[in-house]
């Protein structure tokens, strides 16, 4: 019997994705944003599309911004392109 895929919904498109075809982001307590590769790490996180329009869009829209209360600096955009 297989197991269904935990589904995430990309913050820019709405898609309801397997975990592995999103990149987790992730603001701690202290205001630290990270890329999580666990899918596991504490503190408010927010999924994008591991697609490089989707990217593009969500730093001109700053959708991360509005979902995770922090100002996301381009290192965090920049780090994204580079993993695809």
């Amino acid at each position: 019997m297989q197991k269904n895929p935990v589904l995430r919904c990309c913050a820019l498109t709405r898609e309801r994705l397997p975990k592995n075809e999103l990149f987790r982001i992730v603001r701690t307590k202290d205001g630290n944003v990270f890329i999580d590769d666990t899918y596991r790490a504490n503190g408010r996180g927010c999924y994008l599309k591991k697609d490089k329009e989707v990217i593009i869009k969500a730093q001109k829209s700053k959708i991360l911004d509005r979902n995770l209360n922090v100002s996301i600096n381009d290192e965090i955009y920049d780090e994204l392109l580079k993993r695809l």
